[in-house]
């Protein structure tokens, strides 16, 4: 069958499923974007050496960012499937499946975060400290400008990284383009069906990556 006649046959089951993974990838990237960036900062400014200095504190976040990372995201899915069904009342659908997403993404971009704020020149932060400006002036007009390129270069990353996740959570019901893959491209063994949804997917992408490329770089002149 013609890929188009295939797009034109799928749409509603298509928009359905897109509409799932913007609402699962929209809901796990805006916390993501408040508390990554918030932990990324805590790590950072709890570092030796730095106004906030606590190893004790930087250690502890250290740890649970690491172990968080270390779980492959299906096995976090389902280990947290409790949590899911505390806070949505369901482990089934897209906002149930923002649960784990949100968690993965949180500890992925507050690294990423960390990184952005590590390449910013401690020369910088310590003529700030030298004209008196205070803890809070310093994180929101030296560092987070300054780091505000890598900043976004991390959040493209993250974005794309939660599509990818999105479609595992298909898996246990998570609904989006994941799971319509996998109904129609593997238990029904729809090749053709899988093929165009690997394409779209890959378009969402590029588009993704080249939108937070030209921000970042943006950013980065001005």
């Amino acid at each position: 069958m013609n890929p188009i006649n295939i797009l034109f046959k799928m749409f509603p089951d298509l928009g359905k499923a897109f509409l799932e993974t913007f609402e699962m990838v929209g809901i796990s990237l805006s916390l993501a974007i408040i508390f990554g960036i918030l932990l990324g900062l805590f790590l950072y400014i709890t570092r030796k050496g730095l106004f906030l200095e606590n190893a004790a504190l930087n250690l502890l976040a250290g740890i649970v960012i690491n172990i968080i990372r270390s779980v492959p995201f299906v096995i976090l899915l389902v280990l947290l499937l409790p949590l899911t069904q505390f806070l949505t009342g369901t482990t089934i659908g897209p906002i149930a499946a923002s649960v784990s997403l949100s968690v993965t993404a949180i500890a992925f971009f507050a690294r990423l975060v960390e990184a952005a704020l590590c390449e910013v020149e401690p020369g910088v932060i310590e003529a700030a400290l030298a004209i008196g400006a205070t803890p809070l002036h310093i994180i929101y007009s030296v560092l987070l400008s300054e780091a505000l390129p890598g900043i976004l270069r991390g959040l493209t990353v993250t974005a794309i990284s939660l599509i990818g996740y999105s479609a595992m959570a298909g898996i246990v019901g998570g609904g989006g383009v994941g799971d319509l893959a996998i109904r129609f491209g593997y238990y029904r063994y729809q090749t053709d069906v899988m093929l165009v949804t690997v394409v779209l997917l890959i378009i969402l992408v590029q588009a993704i990556q080249i939108s937070g490329e030209n921000a970042a770089d943006k950013a980065d002149q001005k």
